[in-house]
């Protein structure tokens, strides 16, 4: 495809009315570099252009073929004039950007526009990209515009245009398909398009599966590799390079294993030679033994070598370097000391390698220093156009038999299955593995991310979420990396697959990142309520984590709570009816057969459970009191509950109180393995009433109606905001102090709105405080309280007592300009006050409290409760992830435990939830619209059978604290 685009040779523009002051060259908004997917799954970084870029920007044009540059220039041009690439090159980054794509450091695609102001379209620019002919059909094209459409937003222009080639109607498909709507028309041998650049419903829509797609296909490469090079192979069974190369030997991988240990990698162990990089993976040896490591810069120990014969590992022909094997790699996994990764960095670049697991540490596992060196890996890694799992990995596995992968540490693989995993820790990676393969759960694919420097938890999801091989989702999570991108994800694939999380917290974190969030992470009840919202299972260990996976993976979802019990134990099935009941589960019965009860009496009790309609669960018992041979029972179980497939219902077993799935409980599989229809057993009772109660939980959720997020009428974004970055500028003397912004208490330069200012910016979501005004003097306040009307409230200002429980701070229900004048008098002299509020009066009401506060684990979160030190001291509010939905919103009025008081208390009238729900779904809005809002505060807001009416508003603006999710797509 030619993706290319002309620009014409415009004018320098100027005079833009409220837009930011053009900047020089070299100065250009650091959120701008990004590290972007290619439709291929490689990395493309992206960055603004810079007068350094000159000699690169030549080269880049001298290699793209004549078609490409006459698509481009509308005519032969072999040669860019030097006046032409000093004006490419030297931008301003408002009125012209440009953005450059670079791969290894070369130039692949660049991306610009101008502004029409000269045109008289000040709100216009003119966009045009180029992308070089070997990297076209990558998608690079959308990519550039989406990213060229984000600064242009920034510098306040909302429409873009461009002049195509009739010839080349490839280019308007690209604008077509990456959403937008175009307006074209024709003059001659061009088109004539045009189109605005607002973030629209449709374009969104098209962004996330275009990063969708691309995010899958690059863990695909990792996942499914057609090639794998073990670097840092070594023939010492001790060693760290030993134990994968034998580990993807023994898993049978269907394509070519290239063991990689050269001395160019310190000494690499060879048959001849076992003390060189195969050591562990923080360049310690192996087994324990201290000492220096041994570094060759020669050949290593030849004594025993015949001159003729190639060096090998494990009967396999190895090489020196990556580059020295004759065929393309897709994978390399690395095992060599942390200070001679960047050489093989190198290597894997020259070579083409797609991705890389480091198992090796060394890095963020190791402190400061250690944190720096993962940042410069991880930033070489994507220059290079690769993806990492890693450092400090465990390892990947496919258990697809068309891959055969075992690219892990990990003595134990658990058989094939439809479960994915991913995990952060190596060495719980071993642990799970082992209790996976225990319990007989079969695993589609496996990833161990270590420190998760570049692969993390959503790009898995991802990939999961297109994969027809993985129903059941597992995640070991240490933290959520992109929180706002998490909660997007996974509330679109829990709506086909189940996600269970354990949450592990700071504990199983490096020191390092432990110390950076420990200041501002969720409590537990918080992140339950935000996971949640996003369809997500929260289990708290690892053995609920499988007892959990067990029931979904093989059996189906209940369509509802009513569960029946049957047992041999009266005292066993009565601890399973006790922890369905608190766990959400009704009971219908619970029946004891005792301890006696024959294989025929044992199944028509199951029988007739999967025969009632009234039943949508099943829990046996079956724990004899003397050794029995069970098979008759088991065969039993099997014949009722395929007997009752037609309406299919979970049931789920504890079984001579063993775990897992046992051979007599099994349906086999497509490949001999436990698949769908074996019977789950639970070491107890409670377990395994519990576990189907989890999977209740989920169903419950799936069953609700998708609530699509939508915005509200009445809003206007532009002018919101225009104000909020004119409150942002340092030169604005009265927005307020700066403050403090985040958990590591650092200063951001963010600003508190005053209560004027906050009322305006809500106002443009429809959000009206009740109407107020700063008075200063009696007059002004016998005068205020005219224009608002009476009865009306004068209240204090100063933040020690707004809000008071004894109203000190407020005269209420003043109804004539005499009791006015006294209120002022009076509140002047108590407070010292300067100036003071004269407000109108609210409806009578209850009164609710919503704030919007940033949280390192999940980003902007939204609260809910009622007002008042007695329930701010309880605790009693509920969270939720923002964007919301209506239904989330709805949600998230019920959430407290004091939220009957607003259904109708003894008595009293309810209040308009309704008008709750619509307010809370305009702050999602605004704060999702405004990234630049961090924290908001609606406090109280009198609630009523009349709406819902905020007396008093506080919004706290400053830099984004990261734009991840927030703007064009990127890797986070």
């Amino acid at each position: 495809m030619d993706e290319s685009l002309r620009a014409g040779d415009l004018p320098a523009a100027g005079g833009v009315v409220d837009r930011p002051a053009p900047r020089g060259p070299w100065d250009y908004p650091r959120h701008w570099i990004a590290d972007v997917l290619a439709s291929d799954g490689g990395v493309v970084h992206l960055r603004p252009i810079v007068p350094d870029d000159a000699d690169r920007i030549v080269d880049f044009h001298s290699k793209l073929s004549e078609r490409t540059r006459y698509l481009r220039y509308f005519g032969p041009t072999p040669t860019l004039p030097p006046r032409e690439v000093a004006r490419m090159t030297t931008v301003d980054h408002q009125q012209r950007v440009a953005l450059v794509a670079v791969l290894g450091g070369e130039v692949i695609a660049i991306g610009l526009y101008e502004g029409l102001a000269f045109d008289g379209k000040p709100e216009s620019a003119e966009v045009a990209f180029v992308v070089a002919d070997a990297h076209q059909g990558r998608g690079l094209g959308p990519i550039l515009l989406e990213h060229l459409a984000g600064a242009a937003a920034e510098n306040g222009f909302t429409r873009f245009e461009a002049e195509v080639l009739s010839e080349n109607p490839t280019m308007v498909g690209v604008f077509r398909d990456a959403g937008y709507q175009l307006s074209r028309s024709f003059d001659g041998s061009t088109v004539h398009v045009e189109f605005l650049i607002d973030p629209t419903e449709a374009l969104l829509s098209v962004r996330n599966a275009r990063e969708r797609a691309s995010e899958a296909r690059s863990v695909a490469n990792l996942l499914r590799p057609s090639s794998v090079a073990v670097i840092g192979a070594s023939s010492d069974p001790t060693k760290v390079g030993n134990a994968l190369l034998a580990n993807i030997i023994a898993g049978g991988f269907t394509g070519p294993v290239f063991p990689v240990n050269g001395p160019g990698h310190a000494g690499a162990a060879t048959d001849e030679d076992a003390d060189g990089a195969g050591d562990g993976p923080d360049g310690t040896p192996a087994d324990g033994r201290a000492g220096a490591r041994r570094a060759h810069h020669g050949p290593a120990r030849t004594t025993r070598r015949d001159p003729e014969r190639p060096p090998s590992v494990r009967g396999i022909r190895a090489y020196r370097t990556v580059r020295d094997i004759p065929d393309p790699i897709d994978l390399a996994v690395v095992a060599v000391p942390a200070a001679i990764v960047d050489d093989v960095l190198d290597d894997c670049l020259v070579k083409g390698v797609r991705t890389l697991v480091v198992v090796s540490a060394g890095f963020a596992d190791r402190g400061e220093v250690g944190l720096e060196t993962e940042r410069r890996l991880v930033d070489q890694v994507r220059e290079h156009g690769m993806r990492l799992v890693g450092p400090n990995a465990l390892g990947v596995a496919n258990n697809d038999p068309g891959v055969a992968l075992n690219a892990t540490l990990a003595p134990r693989i658990p058989a094939a299955g439809r479960v994915g995993f991913f995990c952060q820790s190596g060495a719980l990676g071993i642990a799970i593995l082992d209790t996976a393969a225990r319990r007989s759960l079969g695993l589609s694919t496996f990833v161990s991310a270590g420190n998760r420097a570049d692969v993390s938890g959503n790009d898995l999801l991802q990939y999961w979420d297109t994969d027809s091989a993985t129903d059941v989702i597992l995640l070991y999570l240490e933290s959520f990396g992109n929180p706002r991108k998490f909660s997007r994800i996974a509330r679109r694939v829990s709506r086909s697959k189940p996600i269970v999380a354990v949450k592990s917290g700071q504990g199983a974190m490096t020191p390092v990142r432990a110390a950076r969030s420990a200041a501002g992470s969720l409590d537990d009840q918080i992140a339950q309520m935000v996971l949640e919202q996003a369809g997500v299972i929260q289990v708290d260990t690892i053995p609920e984590l499988f007892d959990c996976a067990t029931v979904l993976a093989y059996q189906p979802l209940p369509r509802g709570p009513r569960t029946r019990i049957i047992g041999n134990s009266s005292v066993l099935g009565s601890l399973a009816a006790a922890t369905a009941r608190g766990n959400g589960l009704e009971v219908t019965d619970s029946l004891d057969l005792g301890p006696a009860a024959g294989e025929q009496e044992f199944g028509d009790a199951v029988a007739a459970a999967m025969a009632d309609d009234g039943v949508d669960g099943v829990v046996v018992v079956f724990v004899p009191p003397v050794a029995v041979d069970a098979d008759g029972h088991a065969r039993a179980l099997m014949t009722a509950v395929a007997a009752g497939e037609g309406t299919p219902k979970p049931v789920v077993t504890t079984f001579l109180a063993v775990e897992g799935i046992l051979p007599a409980l099994t349906r086999q599989g497509e490949n001999g393995a436990p698949g769908p229809g074996s019977i789950p057993s639970y070491g107890s009772p409670e377990r395994a009433a519990a576990a189907l109660a989890r999977a209740w939980q989920y169903a419950r959720w799936r069953q609700r109606p998708e609530s699509v997020i939508h915005r509200p009428e009445n809003t206007d974004p532009e002018s919101a905001r225009m104000f909020v970055r004119e409150a942002m500028t340092p030169a604005t003397p009265d927005i307020g102090a700066e403050i403090a912004s985040d958990a590591v208490g650092e200063q951001d330069g963010g600003r508190v709105l005053d209560q004027v200012d906050s009322a305006r910016l809500l106002a443009w979501y429809g959000i009206p405080v009740v109407p107020f005004e700063e008075v200063t003097t009696m007059h002004e306040a016998s005068a205020a309280a005219g224009r608002l009307g009476f009865p009306v409230a004068v209240k204090a200002t100063s933040e020690a007592w707004r809000g008071r429980l004894d109203r000190e701070g407020a005269r209420l229900d003043l109804p004539d300009a005499t009791a006015v004048v006294t209120a002022f008098a009076e509140l002047r002299d108590l407070t010292g006050d300067a100036v003071l509020h004269v407000q109108k009066m609210a409806p009578k009401g209850i009164g609710t409290v919503v704030r919007v506060s940033d949280d390192p684990s999940f980003g902007s979160l939204i609260s809910f409760g009622l007002s008042g030190r007695t329930f701010e001291m309880l605790g009693d509010h509920g969270y939720r992830a923002i964007p919301l939905s209506e239904l989330d919103a709805q949600e998230l009025v019920d959430a407290p435990r004091s939220a009957p008081l607003l259904s109708g208390y003894r008595g009293e009238a309810p209040v308009d939830k309704a008008a709750l729900t619509d307010l809370l779904v305009r702050i999602s809005t605004l704060v999702d619209d405004l990234p630049e809002v961090r924290d908001v505060s609606l406090d109280p807001i009198l609630c009523s059978p009349e709406g819902a009416a905020v007396l008093t508003a506080e919004i706290r603006v400053g830099p984004v604290p990261t734009r991840a999710d927030t703007g064009p797509r990127r890797l986070g």
